[in-house]
């Protein structure tokens, strides 16, 4: 099936349109508080180091959930799942809303929340992921991944642009009273899907079932070695919780410009997505993944050393093209080889490299920060990112000289 039949096919599936409109306001709406934290965050402490205490708060609720979020992806009825998520997702944010009103927020608070909120996400988004291929037919899948991160990517410019914007004229308790609001399109979108088919090969609900989700991930090469370059990758490559440093500081500039900032990655994946379903006669995917990854370690080193906000944004757009596009290639191995009762732990496996990496490379980025300067700081996480992705490459071939079979 060509692409312009997958297209028409997805266009008729009133599942896939729904979820990607729940999915597509929430996500703006987490989106514009990620900003609002990470600049709340600065405004109270003036300190890179609380940035990257941030992300150890979303990365640790994750890294402890995502053992049980797989089980219960595979055992429950996903819809049910992502339902009570995005309904305790809305008391949580209005609470921050609240909090940040009354002038009681502190700094100690916002990581509670912010891991609270990650400890839900670690729910979702096996549920979510590991229903995306029951509710598309297999020949759809590899188009229907291309479209869903154009949306994913579409709400990362749209929500941090906003965000900024919102700060600046509403401050950063508006937007946290948006963001509550914006898990009401999900559940709306769960309330008018059809039901979904039954999982055959239901597991138990235990340790053992657990292991047989670890054990499938690491006796599987290219699935494993898609998750380690994923890890190591975004590890060393993450900056974004430095943006509002290089806004206020290197750059001179307001939360406006700062929203620019945290946008610009999701307008190069953005271009790219749209430009990638071209490519659809590339055979050597997998080469084609680490090119990826490589051109987003590149632009990452030149970001770190800018001074121009406008060259700044252009070396960003760069970087999430690079890793849209091994994103695409890498989501695409893992669910159609994964089978699907064991779908959810696979994705749970998987959340807690790809939520590892950014969050742990987060951390990493503020304490070096506060050593070597903020720009030496992404610059050599950049140069890093080139070393590990030469590196997996060398080791995992099976990786590297992966192809789509589908391709004629």
């Amino acid at each position: 099936m060509n692409n312009r039949q997958s297209l028409k096919s997805l266009l008729q599936n009133k599942d896939f349109i729904l979820m990607q409109f729940g999915l597509t306001v929430s996500r703006i709406g987490t989106f514009m508080q990620d900003v609002a934290v990470n600049w709340q965050l600065y405004q109270l402490t003036k300190s890179p180091i609380s940035l990257g205490i941030v992300s150890l708060a979303k990365f640790l609720p994750v890294l402890i959930c995502s053992f049980f979020a797989g089980i219960v992806a595979d055992t429950f009825n996903r819809k049910k799942v992502i339902f009570l998520v995005e309904t305790i997702a809305i008391l949580n944010s209005s609470i921050l809303a609240y909090l940040t009103f009354t002038g009681k927020i502190t700094p100690l608070l916002i990581y509670i929340f912010v891991g609270l909120d990650a400890g839900l996400y670690s729910f979702e988004s096996p549920a979510r992921q590991a229903m995306g291929p029951t509710i598309v037919k297999k020949e759809d899948y590899p188009l229907a991944v291309n479209i869903m991160n154009i949306f994913y990517q579409s709400t990362q410019f749209v929500g941090p642009a906003l965000s900024g914007f919102v700060i600046a004229f509403w401050e950063v308790k508006t937007v946290y009273v948006v963001n509550a609001l914006s898990f009401a399109a999900v559940l709306v979108a769960l309330v008018f899907m059809n039901p979904l088919p039954k999982n055959t090969k239901r597991p138990n609900f235990s340790l053992k079932e657990i292991g047989e989700g670890l054990k499938f991930v690491f006796k599987t090469p290219l699935i494993a070695s898609s998750m380690y370059i994923d890890f190591f990758a975004q590890f060393f490559g993450s900056s974004l919780t430095l943006l509002p440093i290089f806004a206020v500081k290197i750059l001179k500039l307001g939360p406006a410009a700062m929203g620019f900032l945290y946008a610009a990655p999701a307008v190069g994946a953005i271009i790219a997505g749209m430009i990638f379903p071209f490519f659809s006669k590339i055979k050597e995917r997998g080469k084609l993944l680490f090119g990826g990854i490589l051109l987003y370690g590149v632009s990452i080193v030149f970001f770190g050393l800018s001074k121009n906000f406008y060259l700044s944004l252009i070396l960003l757009a760069l970087s999430g093209a690079g890793d849209v596009v091994s994103v695409i290639i890498r989501n695409v191995i893992r669910q159609l080889n994964t089978p699907d009762y064991i779908r959810g732990r696979m994705t749970a496996v998987n959340m807690a490299f790809y939520t590892g990496g950014p969050q742990l490379g987060e951390v990493e980025a503020g304490f070096t920060a506060n050593l070597l300067g903020t720009p030496y700081s992404v610059a050599i996480g950049g140069l890093a990112t080139i070393a590990v992705t030469l590196l997996i490459a060398k080791k995992t071939p099976q990786l590297l000289y992966y192809k789509d079979k589908g391709v004629d």
